[in-house]
């Protein structure tokens, strides 16, 4: 069953969740995931309809989708699944990088031998992914090897803006990963990583984090332009 063909009936697995955030969780997903396209309308109706809920919780979902910058509210036009542009692309990738090179600098010197371990079962677990999973799964197995590297860097208040960044990042990583045939560089420049942190050698582990998101960086842009036409 794809991403898109839930029912009310498989709700039961989000336990005792308000509704609107069982509606929002779901919507979410479908965003992040590419199941609801850039620009397409959210039709209160339909959705309801579609999930067997009534309006009210699908309402105060949009909502939230609005505040996490997912879904642009339009007079007239009501909600539409927000855009991936240039401007939004650029501004979330100078605060990851922003953010993940003071992790990676912090994580030299904080960094546990556990975590290291770790880091290098995150890897080898990213490279079976590659494999042998779908962009999904490719996805969440490589933001699972950088949210190692922020709970190493120990800092509070980084942890928190690089988890609410957590959307937006994510479906970037989706959509250049959906993009990209090649997807081994990014297992070998993990591993490059993971050698300078555990050497604690922070000039090499800054350039390695900063080379791996302008790589990313530059493949996300053509394929935006090309989309955008």
């Amino acid at each position: 069953m794809g991403i898109g063909e839930t029912t009310v009936t498989s709700f039961e697995n989000e336990g005792f969740l308000p509704l609107r955030d069982v509606v929002f969780n779901k919507l979410r997903d479908e965003i992040l995931y590419g199941e609801l396209k850039p620009g397409e309308r959210l039709m209160e109706i339909a959705i309801s309809e579609r999930l067997g809920v009534s309006r009210t919780p699908v309402r105060e979902a949009i909502r939230k989708l609005e505040q996490e910058g997912l879904v642009d509210m339009y007079p007239r036009r009501g909600a539409q699944v927000s855009g991936i542009t240039e401007k939004a692309l650029a501004d979330a990738l100078e605060a990851r990088k922003t953010l993940e090179t003071f992790t990676v600098n912090a994580a030299c010197s904080r960094i546990t031998k556990e975590q290291v371990d770790e880091l290098k079962q995150a890897n080898s677990d990213f490279k079976e992914t590659i494999r042998t999973g779908g962009a999904a799964k490719i996805a969440s197995a490589d933001e699972k090897f950088h949210n190692i590297i922020i709970e190493a860097a120990r800092n509070v208040r980084i942890a928190e803006t690089l988890y609410n960044l957590k959307e937006q990042l994510f479906r970037y990583r989706y959509a250049y990963l959906t993009a990209s045939t090649d997807h081994y560089h990014l297992a070998h420049e993990h591993d490059m990583l993971i050698g300078a942190i555990e050497n604690a050698n922070s000039d090499l582990a800054v350039e390695i984090i900063k080379l791996h998101i302008e790589q990313q960086s530059m493949e996300l842009f053509k394929t935006i332009k090309k989309n955008n036409g």
